[in-house]
C-alpha cells in the first residue's frame, strides 16, 4: 500500500485498524528483512561515483564532472555552465572572490550564470594583472564587471598587465596606491575562481599580449613546465617552478592563492590534461570543474 500504491501511513491506518507507529515499524521491518529495498537510479550526465573517486585519489573536497558530448570538441561551454550550476549552490553569502583574468573558460562561467536575488559577495578581485590589447583587456573587465552584477559584489581591477618586462617595474608598480588596495584583498580571500593554463596560452590569452615569448615557451617546455594558474608556473608533480618569469608577474603568489580556503579551477580538454594533474598533484586547487573524458583519465593514472 505505502510503497506501490502511494497510500500515506495514516490513511493505513485507518484502512487497516492499526495505530500508525505499527505502520511505521512495519515499514522499517520490511527494510531491514529485505522485503522493501532502495536503489538509486542516477541520472544521464551525473557522474557521482567518478567525482568522489577523483576527490579521495587528489585529496580534494569536492569535483564536478561534466558530459561535453552534445557540445562537440569545444568543452568549454559545458564546463562554464557546470561551473555557473556550481557557484549557484555554493555561493550563500559573505565571500571574497578572486578571479584570474585571461581565461575563456571563466567567461563562459560568468555568462552561464543567472544574477542572484540578493548579494552573496562582498567583493570580487582580479589576481592578476590585466591590461593588454584593447580588445582583449575588455574582455577581462567584462568578467569582473558581469560576476560583480550576478553576485552583488563591489568589483575591484588591478590595473597593471600581467606580465612586466622587468622584476624592477613589477616592484615598482605593485607599491602603487591604485595596486595596494587589491594586494590587501587577497589576503582576506575566500574563494578563488581559476582556469588552468597550459604552457602553450589560449587564444585569448595569446591575444591579451600578456603571455611569455615562443622563445620563453620552448625554454620552459624543455625545463619541464606543464602549466599555471594566473600565471604561476608548475611542472608534471605540480611543484613551484622557479623561474624568473616569477618576478615579472603582477598577480596573486603561490603562498596566498594556497591560503585561499576554496581554490576552484576549471578547466578540461586533452590540450589542459597534464596541466590539470600537475594542479592537482600540487594542491593549487581543492575544486576541480571538468569534463568526463578527463576525468576518467585522472582516474586512470598510477598515483604519484
Amino acid at each position: 500500500m505505502y510503497y506501490e500504491r502511494g497510500v500515506r501511513q495514516s490513511d493505513i491506518s485507518k484502512e487497516l485498524h492499526i495505530s500508525q507507529p505499527r505502520v511505521s515499524r512495519l515499514l522499517k521491518r520490511a527494510s531491514e528483512v529485505g522485503i522493501v529495498r532502495t536503489t538509486v537510479s542516477l541520472p544521464t550526465g551525473v557522474y557521482l561515483d567518478i567525482e568522489e573517486q577523483l576527490e579521495q585519489k587528489y585529496g580534494l573536497d569536492q569535483v564536478v564532472v561534466v558530459d561535453t558530448g552534445s557540445f562537440g570538441e569545444d568543452v568549454t561551454p559545458a564546463l562554464g555552465a557546470a561551473a555557473a550550476d556550481y557557484l549557484a549552490a555554493t555561493l550563500i553569502g559573505g565571500d571574497t572572490v578572486g578571479i584570474s583574468s585571461w581565461s575563456a573558460t571563466l567567461l563562459a562561467v560568468v555568462g552561464a550564470m543567472r544574477p542572484f536575488r540578493s548579494p552573496v559577495v562582498d567583493t570580487v578581485v582580479q589576481l592578476v594583472g590585466g591590461i593588454g590589447d584593447p580588445q582583449v583587456q575588455m574582455q577581462a573587465t567584462r568578467l569582473i564587471d558581469q560576476f560583480a552584477s550576478n553576485t552583488g559584489a563591489e568589483p575591484l581591477l588591478l590595473p597593471t598587465a600581467g606580465i612586466l618586462d622587468s622584476s624592477a617595474l613589477r616592484e615598482s608598480l605593485m607599491s602603487d596606491s591604485s595596486v595596494t588596495q587589491v594586494l590587501a584583498t587577497w589576503e582576506r580571500l575566500t574563494v578563488a575562481l581559476v582556469g588552468i593554463g597550459s604552457v602553450e596560452p589560449s587564444t585569448l590569452a595569446a591575444q591579451s599580449g600578456n603571455v611569455f615569448s615562443a622563445k620563453d615557451r620552448a625554454a620552459l617546455d624543455a625545463a619541464g613546465a606543464v602549466g599555471d594558474i594566473c600565471f604561476r608556473l608548475f611542472d608534471t608533480d605540480g611543484q613551484k617552478f622557479p623561474s624568473e618569469f616569477n618576478d615579472r608577474v603582477s598577480g596573486i603568489t603561490p603562498e596566498q592563492l594556497l591560503n585561499v580556503p576554496r581554490r576552484i579551477g576549471i578547466a578540461g580538454g586533452p590540450r589542459k590534461y597534464a596541466a590539470i594533474r600537475g594542479a592537482l598533484l600540487g594542491q593549487w586547487i581543492n575544486v576541480l570543474v571538468t569534463d568526463i573524458e578527463t576525468a576518467r583519465r585522472l582516474l586512470e593514472e598510477p598515483s604519484a
